[in-house]
């Protein structure tokens, strides 16, 4: 199943890379690559609370910084984390409704 996914090193999750339709793959195929994303999405949370874990660690040092560019390269660095774990949760909650619908049909 992995070559239905591309690793994406931003968000450090495989993420679907189809190169048919959906409606092109058999019936098993597709169950398949439900299950194998399924096992992808399930590690979201954990890849959430690593890069939480960064953030936190940036914003204690950002709060001892004293030189004004390094202050401003770790503001940098932790909206860049912001925005990884939003994209992050976006994939999380986006394909949720679409796999339980194609599970139970």
């Amino acid at each position: 199943m992995e070559q239905h996914f591309l690793f994406n090193s931003r968000l450090g999750i495989p993420l679907p890379a189809f190169k048919e339709d959906w409606d092109e793959y058999s019936l098993d195929t597709q169950h398949a690559i439900l299950l194998h994303w399924e096992k992808i999405r399930g590690s979201i949370p954990d890849r959430i609370a690593e890069l939480e874990q960064t953030i936190n660690l940036k914003q204690a040092q950002l709060s001892d910084e004293s030189n004004f560019i390094r202050s401003c390269e770790l503001n940098s660095e932790i909206a860049e984390l912001a925005s990884i774990i939003n994209d992050l949760w976006l994939w999380y909650r986006t394909h949720q409704d679409i796999t339980s619908d194609k599970m139970h049909q």
